[in-house]
């Protein structure tokens, strides 16, 4: 049994074999980072190898029936054969595709939680009210992911919306699916204050950061300076007489560029100022290696004409037109006009469209 593939796969099914051995050595789960690590890969290469094994029967099944039909002299069995044969020629082709899309390398942080970061731009209150329609589109979809949403740090705008919000998403491979939202998005359309009925643009800025685990950076806990103080908020004594927000203070080099910066994080999640510190740890771990891996994010990008789901922040990568009722995605120009659903959280046609276009780009690069 012959095919192009097989020999492909053939080093995946030996990997897999070796990486079985390795997660069950006593020294290799003392080193919790590489443990984590090795376990991931070995789900993976399991799902591949699994996959192949159809894939092998199906080939199998595919030599057999021709052997069959050069074979057999029965017509009601030949014919059988041949419509079994017609199946075999649909099926090996997709079950090929469905392989190949497992063979690129998975983004190492995809099955990370994350932390969104949403703020408004230019517009004033329009952007602050957009800032707080996308929070409210985020919080939707998540939900119908079945995925956990938790405020770290807001600042409301003036007009109702927010200047700035910052929140958690756990679930599983979350920045699988959220890291195609990083970028600016801008809305079109005529804001309440306005008398006159003109369409006004305004935008907010959406920034997904892969939450990273404990031993993914190294941090000087030592060396934070924490800061309480009484948290804002909805109602409750609590909120006048204890101080459970906290503010951390860290001094970082970025090794990327040799200069030290200060990092401040405020966090009012809870009225437990514990939780909040966790929290904030969480969130200055993850900036911290947001930034340290920026490089490598930057290098995917130069070598990638679309920038599906990395490069540069900045970008506009969508615009929501009120009037027309229409949302478009100017990284694979796709448009669709069902706007007050995709406000109430119903994103994942545009999430599908930017997942198959960075897909068919690194199949193009990997070559398969």
């Amino acid at each position: 049994m012959e095919h192009p593939l097989l020999e492909k796969l053939e080093h995946y099914k030996i990997r897999f074999v070796e990486i079985g051995e390795l997660i069950t050595d006593p020294e290799v789960i003392k080193d919790q980072a590489r443990y984590v690590r090795l376990t991931k890969e070995y789900k993976e290469l399991e799902n591949i190898t699994a996959e192949t094994s159809k894939f092998e029967a199906m080939l199998l099944a595919q030599e057999e029936g021709k052997e069959i039909l050069r074979s057999e002299t029965d017509e009601e069995l030949r014919e059988m054969e041949k419509m079994e044969l017609d199946e075999l020629a649909i099926k090996i082709p997709e079950q090929e595709q469905n392989i190949k899309l497992m063979m690129i390398p998975s983004d190492p942080e995809d099955s990370k939680n994350v932390i969104v970061e949403i703020r408004g731009g230019t517009g004033g209150d329009e952007a602050a009210l957009f800032a707080g329609d996308l929070f409210r589109m985020y919080v939707r979809f998540c939900e119908a992911k079945g995925w956990k949403t938790a405020v770290s740090s807001c600042s409301e705008g003036a007009a109702g919306g927010f200047k700035e919000v910052i929140f958690s998403v756990s679930g599983e491979n979350v920045y699988k699916i959220m890291k195609y939202e990083s970028g600016v998005h801008r809305v079109q359309r005529v804001p309440a204050t306005e008398t006159q009925g003109r369409v006004h643009t305004s935008a907010a800025s959406v920034a997904v950061l892969p939450e990273a685990e404990a031993f993914d950076v190294e941090i000087n806990e030592g060396e934070i300076k924490w800061d309480t103080f009484r948290s804002g908020g909805a109602g409750g004594q609590n909120v006048n007489k204890v101080e459970s927000g906290v503010r951390l203070r860290y001094i970082w080099k970025n090794p990327n560029t040799g200069v030290a910066e200060e990092i401040l994080i405020e966090c009012t999640e809870t009225r437990d100022q514990p939780k909040n510190k966790e929290r904030a740890l969480a969130r200055l771990r993850s900036f911290i290696y947001d930034k340290e891996h920026q490089k490598y994010i930057d290098d995917i990008a130069s070598r990638r004409k679309t920038m599906v789901s990395t490069g540069d922040r900045s970008a506009k990568i969508r615009t929501y037109n009120y009037p027309q009722g229409r949302v478009t995605d100017h990284r694979v120009n796709f448009t669709m006009y069902n706007l007050p659903a995709v406000m109430d959280g119903d994103i994942d046609e545009i999430i599908e469209r930017l997942q198959i276009e960075e897909n068919t780009e690194k199949l193009k690069e990997s070559g398969l």
